[in-house]
């Protein structure tokens, strides 16, 4: 007898123990049995290891690159760069940080970054209970939205859904027992871990200073010094994630950390369960007894797991005229690869009654935006929404605002000077070099290589939840 590796020689003898009792069966089927007929050769039992670990490995990826993804966001963004640009919103565990200028092509934190809103940034260990105080803005739009570390949206606090007067906003850790004084909101979150990400909106051409002091009026402390202005977060850092090795599966590595401190969800405890065939557990990810075909197939899983979450926008999101329009953002109920997708490079949207995303890299014969092209965007009218619209271009390959002679990387509700003709509708000239035209002045500068756009709707109204506004095609100009 051949010599065969340890894992092979057992799976081979637990094959031809449990093959008395079938290897003879002689009843009609309607279809062919493959699992009945197939040889437990040494061939197939490789290959089925590798297909399960695949299989395994791409569902492990797309259910938990959330988590790593936010473990990875909280150490990013409490690293706090000196200097530290305007644009950005990195701050101290526990503190909040604010962006004091608009994001640029410069301000690399955030792919897919707005160019309409400040944005706001802090990662909150909840020790205790924490008070989020928020002032008065005025009718301002402001949203801060508090996401679990499964980069789950769990509550809004903002104009759309608390008003702008001032308040107090308490976020309760899982399992705290205590009674709030009176005059505060309490929001009970999941994870002992959160992050809150706030917008502020800025018009076009506005001064920034009187933003800046409604800005230092939004104030995060622990409930037990919800009353000491004088209060100073402690500096602390967080552990390190697991170091890097050479054997391609660093990411469970990582995976098995976080979820040591978020346990598995009960929803997710059967799924969870099946991950261990490969060594991925609740006491971290052991793979010193996989085979060669289960580290290659979980090497597979890793490079074709991002696809698969890229995919979910075909799968997640109905398409309108040319538009990819994903609802749900914010109850991604078991769509996994949908909550894996937003999760990384559309970190922190929101659901669509907060804002709706609709994003488009073709034109309207399905060919990719590239700007070695011209084209036009017609609008029939202006987007229907109770607080402000916006149209911003991306480059495809870093997912980053683009660089252009004039420095506008919007179009929206607040641009200066948008020509609009007598019945609302207004065209778009998308392009890498400056137009000439009747709407020149509309002109959205668009990078000279592939890109796509993102039509941002805040606060839309029933018109657009419901599909009714017509979104604007996209034209390539001959």
């Amino acid at each position: 007898m051949s010599k065969k590796t340890p894992w092979l020689r057992c799976a081979l003898a637990a094959a031809v123990l449990s093959s008395g009792f079938c290897g003879s069966v002689a009843f009609a089927q309607a279809q062919p049995d493959a699992l009945l007929n197939m040889p437990t050769s040494q061939e197939n039992i490789a290959a089925g290891l590798e297909a399960d670990a695949y299989a395994s490995g791409i569902n492990a990826y797309i259910w938990g690159y959330p988590l790593v993804r936010m473990e990875r966001v909280t150490r990013d963004y409490t690293d706090v760069p000196n200097p530290r640009p305007d644009t950005s919103y990195r701050a101290p565990l526990n503190q909040l940080g604010w962006a004091k200028a608009l994001a640029t092509p410069a301000a690399k934190d955030m792919p897919t970054a707005n160019n309409d809103t400040l944005y706001l940034s802090s990662v909150v260990q909840l020790d205790e209970p924490y008070v989020l105080h928020v002032p008065d803005t005025a009718d301002r739009y402001y949203v801060v939205d508090v996401f679990n570390m499964w980069q789950e949206l769990e509550h809004y606090i903002g104009r759309r859904t608390t008003g702008t007067a001032a308040g107090d906003y308490v976020l309760v850790p899982p399992g705290w027992k205590g009674k709030l004084p009176a005059g505060l909101q309490r929001l009970d979150v999941s994870t002992r871990t959160v992050w809150l990400w706030g917008r502020l909106r800025v018009n076009e051409g506005e001064d920034l200073q009187p933003l800046h002091a409604l800005q230092a009026q939004f104030t995060l402390r622990p409930l037990s010094q919800r009353d000491n202005r004088s209060y100073q977060a402690k500096s602390v850092t967080l552990p390190a994630l697991p170091a890097a090795t050479d054997d391609g599966l660093d990411f469970f590595r990582e995976l098995a950390a976080a979820i040591k401190e978020n346990p598995v969800p009960t929803r997710d405890e059967a799924l969870f369960a099946q991950f261990s065939r490969f060594g991925l557990t609740a006491k971290g990810f052991d793979p010193s007894h996989l085979s060669p075909p289960q580290k290659a197939g979980l090497v597979r899983a890793l490079a074709d797991g991002p696809k698969v979450a890229v995919s979910s926008l075909v799968s997640s999101a109905s398409q309108r005229n040319g538009w990819a329009w994903a609802k749900g953002l914010d109850s991604f109920g078991t769509n996994y690869p949908l909550r894996a997708l937003v999760s990384g490079p559309y970190l922190g949207g929101q659901g669509e009654k907060e804002a709706m995303y609709p994003l488009r890299s073709t034109d309207s014969k399905g060919q990719q935006l590239s700007g070695d092209k011209h084209y036009v965007l017609h609008f029939k009218s202006a987007p229907p929404v109770d607080a402000f619209w916006s149209l911003t271009v991306y480059n495809a390959a870093d997912k980053m605002l683009v660089d252009n002679p004039i420095a506008r990387y919007k179009l929206g509700t607040d641009t200066q000077g948008l020509k609009v003709r007598t019945d609302g509708s207004f065209d778009v000239p998308l392009q890498a070099d400056k137009p000439e035209g009747e709407f020149a002045a509309n002109w959205l500068p668009a990078p000279k290589g592939p890109f796509y756009m993102i039509l941002r709707l805040y606060q839309p109204k029933g018109e657009v939840l419901e599909g009714k506004y017509e979104l604007p095609q996209v034209e390539a100009v001959e």
